[in-house]
């Protein structure tokens, strides 16, 4: 009886512990932009949005897992996607790119898309289904969806009292609303349940190349729906990535804003030759973000058709490659900064704008700040859109293409510096040896190169950072309480090259094709790190530490070098800020970023490669834990509390592995 007793006194313990530790996770956390409804949602354990909130600071105020108690994190449960089964059961139905959906949690219920476009309930502290939604895209005899194929990163949520919904986009361009508790479409919402995306938009769209694959914002009772758009050359004109607002509760269509203006509205001077009539893609494929306090939306909009040969579209071409703040209420634009002019490096814009309150030069500000492709962090007040640090406009290189004509200039922030290298330099290339380094210059000679945005060209040009970045949709994360951003980077140079078509391949004038371009005897060009993790201080815009992410000493043809020490691995990362640290995990090996326009699709052979999760003390970026788990994410982290547990969750799998998404716990 003493030892039951004993048994008894210890768990009380442990749970009055736990219950004392609670209430710092529940106090309220100011969260940029957040309604106080959203702000308390995130204190009190739970993750309503797919980067937390709509803030998409990818930022928990959670206390748990700490510096101390990290290394004891394990794999708590496993959840297998049920697209397994149905792909066991109908190979036609072909393989997935990658499983990259990072779930919500409301309630005790996690709720995930999947890469066949299904939506799932499950539950949060023990990895059980609770229901499946199948919205049997896959039998509708059109194939693999476009431009990334079976990929989806996530769904949205909504709640007005009783009324709670999920609010799903799925691959073939359908948007459905769910009954949250019970996984069956609202029958007030359009058609249904449903609304058809590809319809009601200013020319007809070939699915072939128009699909959703990121979740919706949705702010003041607005769905804001972005899209995915081949930008391939195949076609013209090409599907038209307008962003749209529909009513959360009857879904009717409210306003359509034009990423390509048309007529007589603003911007479309910058369409020279009326080059707008006939304009495409200029889509937001990257996941948005809102300030629902002020009601705004934040798009990061892409580059127009095609991308890497302009001479069809001459002029700045708003609104592509920009950031663009609307009213969600409205759709009215309020303001915009391009990032890139007359975009032709597709340096489209990547990832969600990141929502952070600031104090610069003794004033505060509500800034938003913008991760890019080529290794700028640009950093707006997201009220007015004016830049916090001036952003100056520098002479770049001109085109050797026929009939293209570049812009003169491109926008350069003067803080913060650049998250990684640009451009292409002799100090920049691997230099393991003085061997393989004149070996790198030797490659490098092969082709056109120079600084930033030295334009594609029939010889082809070496592209630094390449097409998948520097940053991706992978995007920032911020600490809400410092002033601190994390973005991971990664170092992979392309070569574009730009060639006539061949008789009937395509519209344009020239096209672009692009490669991975490898260093000297198959290791990187570039020297490490390879793939990193940078903290910069947003309230002075100072870049605080660097750290390697990923083990590519473990590669052989590195290993023979005799290399010990951490280089990183070149590929996406994502990290997830609590109160207490810094949590990172990353991908493995994948194949191209895209899909060839035509022909047979590849789809990634995603193979793991020393899969682990990562704990960092976020002041200092020290390595607390290095956790070994099943595979490599290839989609965000989250964290929530569930049965008096913090909870990590990310997704893995696609390709060739199976879909799963992961918990970790003390």
């Amino acid at each position: 009886m003493r030892k039951a007793g004993s048994r008894r006194l210890i768990t009380a313990i442990g749970l009055a512990l736990t219950l004392c530790a609670m209430p710092a996770t529940l106090r309220a956390q100011s969260i940029p932009g957040a309604i106080p409804e959203s702000a308390k949602a995130l204190s009190q354990g739970e993750w309503p949005a797919y980067a937390g909130t709509y803030a998409a600071s990818r930022y928990s105020p959670l206390t748990q897992i700490d510096r101390e108690s990290a290394k004891n994190l394990r794999v708590a449960w496993r959840w297998k996607s049920p697209d397994m089964a149905i792909k066991e059961a109908n190979p036609k139905i072909g393989p997935t790119r990658a499983h990259e959906s990072t779930p919500l949690m409301i309630g005790g219920v996690l709720y995930t898309s999947t890469t066949l476009s299904q939506v799932a309930a499950i539950d949060a502290a023990t990895g059980e289904t609770k229901w499946v939604f199948d919205p049997r895209v896959y039998e509708n005899g059109l194939g693999i969806p476009a431009n990334d194929g079976w990929l989806h990163r996530g769904v949205a949520y909504w709640r007005n009292g009783d009324d709670e919904r999920i609010i799903m986009l799925t691959a073939f361009a359908q948007m459905i609303a769910l009954d949250a508790k019970t996984g069956k479409p609202v029958p007030g919402f359009g058609n249904d349940g449903r609304i058809d995306l590809s319809q009601g938009l200013r020319r007809p769209v070939d699915r072939d190349y128009y699909t959703m694959s990121s979740p919706p914002v949705i702010a003041r009772g607005v769905i804001v729906v972005g899209s995915s758009v081949m930008d391939w050359w195949r076609k013209s004109p090409s599907p038209p990535g307008d962003v749209r607002g529909f009513d959360v509760v009857t879904g009717r269509l409210l306003w359509t804003f034009h990423t390509v203006p048309q007529g007589e509205e603003p911007g479309v001077e910058t369409w020279q030759r009326e080059s707008w009539r006939e304009a495409g893609n200029a889509n937001v494929w990257a996941p948005m973000s809102a300030d629902e306090d002020l009601g705004y939306v934040y798009l990061p909009v892409s580059t127009p058709t095609n991308d890497y040969y302009g001479g069809h579209r001459p002029g700045d071409g708003l609104y592509g490659d920009s950031l663009v703040c609307l009213e969600a209420a409205t759709g009215k634009k309020v303001w915009h900064y391009q990032l890139v002019h007359h975009g032709l490096w597709d340096y489209d814009t990547p990832a969600a704008p990141t929502l952070i309150d600031i104090t610069v030069g003794g004033k505060p500000v509500k800034a938003v700040a913008q991760v890019t492709k080529q290794a700028f962090v640009y950093v707006f007040d997201r009220v007015t859109g004016q830049p916090v640090w001036p952003i100056e406009e520098q002479p770049v290189s001109a085109s050797s293409v026929p009939g293209e004509s570049a812009s003169k200039t491109q926008p350069f922030p003067t803080r913060p510096a650049p998250i990684d290298i640009q451009g292409v330099r002799d100090e920049d290339l691997i230099d393991f040896t003085p061997e393989l380094h004149q070996e790198a210059k030797d490659i490098v000679a092969k082709y056109d190169h120079g600084p930033l945005f030295t334009p594609p060209s029939e010889r082809g040009t070496i592209q630094v950072p390449g097409v998948a970045g520097g940053g991706n949709w992978a995007g920032a994360a911020i600490d809400p309480e410092t002033g601190m951003l994390y973005v991971g980077t990664y170092r992979l140079p392309f070569v574009v090259t730009v060639r006539r078509p061949r008789p009937g391949e395509s519209p344009y004038d020239f096209i672009g094709e692009f490669r991975y371009l490898s260093g000297p005897r198959g290791l990187p060009l570039l020297k490490p790190p390879f793939g990193s993790m940078l903290a910069i201080d947003m309230n002075s815009g100072d870049h605080r530490w660097r750290i390697p992410v990923g083990r590519a000493e473990l590669i052989p043809t590195i290993q023979q070098l005799g290399i010990r020490e951490r280089l990183g691995f070149p590929t996406r990362s994502w990290a997830l800020i609590t109160k207490t640290v810094m949590i990172v995990v990353q991908s493995g090996y994948f194949s191209a970023p895209r899909l060839p326009p035509g022909g047979t699709r590849r789809i990634a052979d995603l193979n793991n490669f020393n899969p682990h999760l990562w704990v960092y003390d976020k002041t200092s970026g020290e390595m607390l834990a290095e956790i070994a788990v099943p595979a490599n994410a290839v989609g965000a982290p989250m964290t929530y509390m569930a049965g008096g547990k913090q909870f990590i969750v990310f997704p893995v799998g696609g390709g060739p592995l199976v879909e799963e998404l992961i918990a970790v716990s003390l």
